[in-house]
């Protein structure tokens, strides 16, 4: 098993997907001439939003650009349609953080969101985490703030976030198909065969009337 698996390449936020909201200071002041300066630029670009799959374990690799901020850490607000936000404050500018609901032992995924495991060991659809998929929308506040959706990585046979046999990795490859004459090869040959075999049996009963009729 791989150590990760990535499922999408980096992104970098358009301004459609990648809204900025001003500083809560105030970054306009006037100086001792009484020259007044105009506020400094305050931006939160997110550079990065990279579903990802470690070792059976779903996450999100990010990394944000803060502009015209001093600070130096993030906050993600995974935001709940319904409920109550999941928040994971206090990050670096860049890194990687485990998806909403999901669940590592020993460095392995041993719980997934939107399934639940029956006392049977049964896995069933449904927890309090369903919100979480297939796509999410996360708030990176740095001050500037930004909120993007993100997409759950999907399982693969390298790399599962969901419960083993819960569904299908990946579509079975089709059989191959072989070409008219490979695939018909044998048949054309068994009739070819016959015709070659039942043209002789005629041959050879010509030539058998042609003597009686001669003698």
């Amino acid at each position: 098993m791989i150590a990760a698996l990535v499922v999408g390449v980096p992104s970098v936020a358009t301004a459609a997907d990648n809204p900025v909201y001003g500083c809560e200071t105030e970054q306009a002041a006037v100086g001792a001439d009484g020259d007044y300066s105009p506020p400094l630029p305050c931006e939160l670009h997110v550079l990065v939003k990279q579903p990802i799959c470690d070792n059976d374990v779903p996450k999100l690799r990010y990394e944000v650009e803060a502009i015209g901020s001093p600070n130096t850490t993030v906050t993600l607000t995974w935001i709940n349609p319904s409920g109550a936000d999941y928040v994971q404050a206090g990050l670096p500018l860049s890194g990687t953080v485990l998806w909403p609901g999901a669940v590592e032992q020993n460095g392995v995924g041993v719980d997934w969101p939107g399934w639940r495991q029956l006392a049977d060991g049964t896995w069933v659809e449904g927890d309090e985490w369903d919100w979480v998929r297939p796509s999410v929308q996360v708030n990176f506040a740095v001050n500037p703030e930004a909120t993007i959706t993100v997409a759950y990585p999907p399982s693969s046979p390298q790399c599962l976030t969901s419960p083993p046999g819960t569904s299908v990795l990946v579509d079975e490859p089709e059989p191959p198909v072989l070409s008219a004459t490979g695939s018909n090869a044998l048949p054309i040959a068994l009739v070819g065969g016959g015709l070659v075999a039942a043209g002789a049996i005629a041959v050879a009963a010509t030539r058998r009337n042609r003597r009686h009729t001669e003698v």
